[in-house]
């Protein structure tokens, strides 16, 4: 079957283009905004020649083709016809979806994940320096403070004015302000 016969029945087991938003892509998966999830058929592309596999998630039905044949299936579903969109037009349309608990669950994540790793490798630097000095290994006296205002003081002040830029972003304000703040 060649990539346009499988691109046309995508389309038709979507629920046609009538259904379909948008579309984008990833490194592996073809997105799809739908109008209607209760018009896929889910099994019939689930089924389909090339297709590793299917869900629904954050208002976007995402069909997994694999890395180098998404490029592909994407070229031939846009030639069909169905509309375009970036990821990042598709993210803040999905971001509207769902009721208000999910979508303040959605902030909260978009605001902390980005700051994991610095909290993180805090975590860790101060683990580290604990336990030289737990087992007895006296460093310089520079090399300690260094190291206490680093992650007892500059992190810290960072992991806040990161919470800062990161909240801007999701509520969509001047990220200056939301750092004063």
């Amino acid at each position: 079957m060649t990539n346009t016969e499988i691109a046309k029945k995508v389309i038709e087991a979507l629920g046609g283009r009538e259904n379909v938003n948008s579309v984008a892509h990833c490194a592996t998966r073809l997105r799809v905004m739908v109008k209607d999830e209760a018009k896929i058929n889910k099994d019939a592309i689930e089924n389909l020649e090339k297709v590793q596999g299917a869900f629904f998630n954050s208002g976007q039905y995402q069909i997994i083709f694999g890395t180098g044949t998404v490029n592909k299936m994407y070229d031939e579903v846009v030639a069909l016809g169905l509309p375009t969109s970036s990821k990042e037009d598709m993210k803040a349309e999905a971001a509207k979806q769902g009721n208000w608990f999910q979508r303040a669950i959605r902030t909260f994540g978009d605001v902390f994940v980005p700051i994991i790793p610095v909290i993180v490798a805090t975590g860790l630097f101060m683990g580290v320096r604990g336990l030289l000095t737990a087992l007895g290994m006296t460093l310089p006296e520079d090399v300690t403070t260094y190291t206490q205002i680093l992650t007892d003081t500059a992190l810290l002040f960072c992991q806040d004015w990161l919470f800062g830029q990161h909240s801007a972003y999701s509520v969509v304000i001047q990220p200056l302000v939301s750092s004063l703040v």
